[in-house]
């Protein structure tokens, strides 16, 4: 590991020195210091993961410049910026399509077809995992799980869920996102936001769409719905004695 990467960025390290426009490197600035407000004084290193979030809805993924920016506002060394930075999947090292796609083809998903449904977008695209279109549209992730079992197979667009999928219905999805038509996922929002715009709200910055579409589905209240049907609760601690 270099010497540079150990050593904490400079104190006065600034957006602007790192290649960002002076605008962008204000909004960074602004944007910084709100997430870091979030936290208590000396736990600030705690908004690492906004920070990195907020990182990607400007450049698009997890840059160098952003890594260095982040911290020096940290405090940190570059190493564990990026120690961070690939450990979570969702950090991406390089440029994200602006539609970023995940097929899961983990234990149910691929029983459930996942599979299938990876080659045939991966066919259509000419993308393998972690790559992107080089119009910069659409990237491919091929994803352990999307924690969206009940509703296998399941593709994600920017995070949003795509449930039941098939490979037909996956590769019109991916044709239409190709077109720069708005896709509706089967539950969050109306429409499915840019990669940059979701990552802007991941970092903390809400986007006014959060009562929009559906939440829950029905596979996943069912349990729900029976138990209150059926008077069932959890046992309590005295019952358990």
């Amino acid at each position: 590991m270099s010497t540079l990467e150990n050593t904490p960025a400079p104190a006065d390290a600034a957006g602007i020195a790192l290649g960002y426009a002076p605008d962008v490197a204000a909004q960074l600035d602004a944007d910084i210091a709100e997430i870091m407000s979030r936290y208590p004084a000396g736990h600030e290193r705690s908004a690492i993961i906004p920070m990195l979030h907020l990182i990607q809805s400007v450049d698009g993924y997890v840059s160098p410049a952003g890594i260095a920016l982040v911290a020096q506002k940290l405090e940190l060394t570059r190493s564990e910026v990026s120690a961070v930075a690939t450990f979570y999947s969702q950090f991406r090292r390089h440029p994200a399509g602006e539609y970023h796609v995940g097929v899961c083809t983990n234990a149910l998903c691929a029983v459930m077809g996942g599979d299938e449904v990876w080659r045939a977008v991966s066919e259509h695209t000419g993308l393998g995992s972690d790559e992107t279109s080089a119009d910069g549209r659409i990237s491919l992730e091929r994803v352990e799980c999307n924690a969206a079992c009940d509703y296998a197979p399941v593709v994600m667009v920017n995070w949003e869920f795509f449930d039941n999928q098939t490979p037909a219905s996956a590769v019109d999805l991916i044709g239409r996102l190709e077109r720069g038509e708005d896709v509706t996922p089967t539950r969050g929002p109306e429409t499915v936001p840019t990669f940059r715009e979701n990552e802007r709200l991941l970092a903390g910055f809400e986007d006014g769409r959060a009562d929009e579409g559906i939440g829950a589905g029905e596979s996943s209240l069912r349990g729900l719905r029976l138990a209150r049907e059926h008077d069932w609760k959890a046992p309590t601690q005295e019952e358990d004695k």
